[in-house]
């Protein structure tokens, strides 16, 4: 099923640019032609299989991509993290690696994936998992701005958020995130799916009592935008990451007990819409550690308050 992951990827894509060409306003910084270029050269290298870039193309392809993000960002809005905040582009690089290694526990007593072509050296080895580590939070939410730049989702009207449900939503994700790990693991293997919702369930009602940026604060303020670009963000990013993992000398192998007769790239097909509520997570996962290391500041809005 390579040819039909190749079609989506490329039509996903496809649609992408065409709102991009459609809403630009501005120029296309250099920046964003570096990434392409480095994009295009660690291709033609990857595929003839030169090292180093041939083990190191997923961070490579995505440190390249987020600058082809970021610059398309600029292009539509004028504004863009890495021009106009690059200490908070960085930090989020930063907290991006231990975030990603919270799902790698998990995976250590759910075997969902193992990883291959990996360098003997710890070094490199560590270079190359940190690397890559790095790029998931921006990619998620870089291209979540690139899609809501687009302005596809319309303001809806303003709605009161109660508590017992915020407090219900918690519960249900604490449930979520334990449930996998108390059973057994021929059991709890099954079960991954709950952790890629689990973090959101859990951690957007926390941000919103809290007075963080949250979906549900969002929702409280009729703003779908954000919420409807994550999900959106997900389908993107998760159709790159499986489509440039295929071909890299270091990649991830799915070895969890379903669907592996029916795989797109190296996901059992299923799999792909996991990738959606996965992008939720990233960002109430995100807004959680920025606050817990002070870089996000609360707010004192009055709505949340019981």
């Amino acid at each position: 099923m390579i040819k039909l992951g190749v079609i989506i990827t490329a039509a996903t894509i496809s649609i992408v640019f065409a709102e991009f060409l459609r809403h630009r306003k501005h120029h296309f910084p250099y920046a964003g032609w570096l990434g392409l270029a480095a994009l295009v050269g660690a291709e033609w290298l990857m595929f003839r299989g030169i090292e180093p870039v041939s083990t190191y193309f997923t961070p490579i392809a995505w440190s390249a991509y987020l600058l082809i993000c970021d610059s398309a960002v600029f292009a539509i809005t004028g504004r863009s993290r890495l021009r106009n905040s690059p200490r908070d582009f960085f930090q989020m690089a930063l907290l991006s690696i231990p975030l990603w290694l919270i799902f790698e526990s998990y995976n250590l007593q759910l075997r969902n994936w193992t990883y291959v072509g990996v360098p003997r050296s710890a070094f490199w080895a560590l270079l190359g998992y940190s690397w890559s580590f790095a790029t998931i939070t921006p990619a998620i939410l870089e291209t979540a701005e690139l899609v809501e730049a687009f302005g596809w989702f319309k303001q809806g009207e303003e709605r009161h958020i109660p508590a017992v449900l915020w407090r219900n939503l918690m519960i249900a994700g604490f449930l979520c995130l334990i449930v996998p790990l108390i059973l057994p693991q021929h059991i709890g293997a099954h079960l991954f799916g709950l952790v890629w919702i689990g973090f959101y369930l859990l951690l957007d009602p926390l941000n919103f009592r809290l007075g963080l940026p949250s979906l549900l604060g969002d929702i409280s303020y009729g703003r779908w935008s954000r919420f409807c670009a994550l999900l959106a963000s997900g389908w993107i990013c998760g159709w790159l990451w499986e489509f440039w993992n295929y071909w890299a000398a270091a990649k991830w192998h799915y070895i969890f007990p379903m669907f592996q007769n029916i795989k797109i790239f190296e996901m059992p097909a299923p799999g792909f819409l996991g990738f959606l509520p996965f992008a939720l997570e990233c960002f109430a996962m995100y807004v959680t550690a920025a606050w817990l290391v002070r870089w996000i500041p609360r707010s004192q809005d009055p709505r949340i308050m019981d």
